[in-house]
């Protein structure tokens, strides 16, 4: 049975961490067979909002947006998308971010033009295999927050080897 930690400190909430409550939990006679995180690691990737969107002079498939990520300038990123648009708020790599499978993202020119970032889908923060489109945000994302943070992505799996004996721990109730 696969348990978030969040969960679980939704009922109990030890001041431990994920790995103490783990071993607490094998001491209590429930079998953890791992730990895991629920997203792999990346950094530097916040909420934005695409300001403006227009074609770019040089590409029939490509778009030049101005993205506000939070800071005092907007960034101008082009992107390739074919749902990019004004006033969407997206997920934006910025300049330096580390994204899975070992991207990380450098100032680059397309076509003649700067790009400063680039706008994410689910699978280039590694969240999905697959994605039709960058990622459409709710309204309600502050810009500039980190999408880890946004999206609750530093929580834990804790995957456990419950026995058919242990009836009262098949829930999250019962394991808390």
């Amino acid at each position: 049975m696969n348990v978030l930690s969040s969960w679980l400190r939704e009922w109990a909430d030890p001041k431990v961490s994920d790995n103490e409550l783990a071993d607490s939990l094998t001491m209590a006679g429930l079998e953890v067979d791992g730990i895991e995180s629920i997203a792999p690691a990346f950094d530097k990737v916040v909420v934005g909002q695409v300001v403006s969107c227009e074609k770019h002079p040089d590409a029939d498939k490509l778009n030049l947006c101005q993205v506000d990520v939070g800071e005092s300038d907007t960034l101008q990123i082009i992107c390739g998308a074919s749902n990019v648009r004004a006033d969407l708020k997206v997920i934006v790599a910025t300049v330096g971010a580390k994204l899975p499978g070992g991207l990380k993202i450098k100032k680059a020119k397309l076509r003649g033009v700067e790009s400063f970032g680039m706008i994410c889908s689910d699978s280039e923060i590694g969240m999905a295999d697959s994605s039709d489109g960058i990622t459409e945000l709710d309204d309600d994302a502050t810009i500039g927050q980190s999408i880890r943070e946004y999206l609750d992505l530093d929580d834990n799996i804790i995957e456990l080897d419950i026995t058919p004996n242990r009836g009262d721990c098949f829930s999250v109730l019962g394991v808390a």
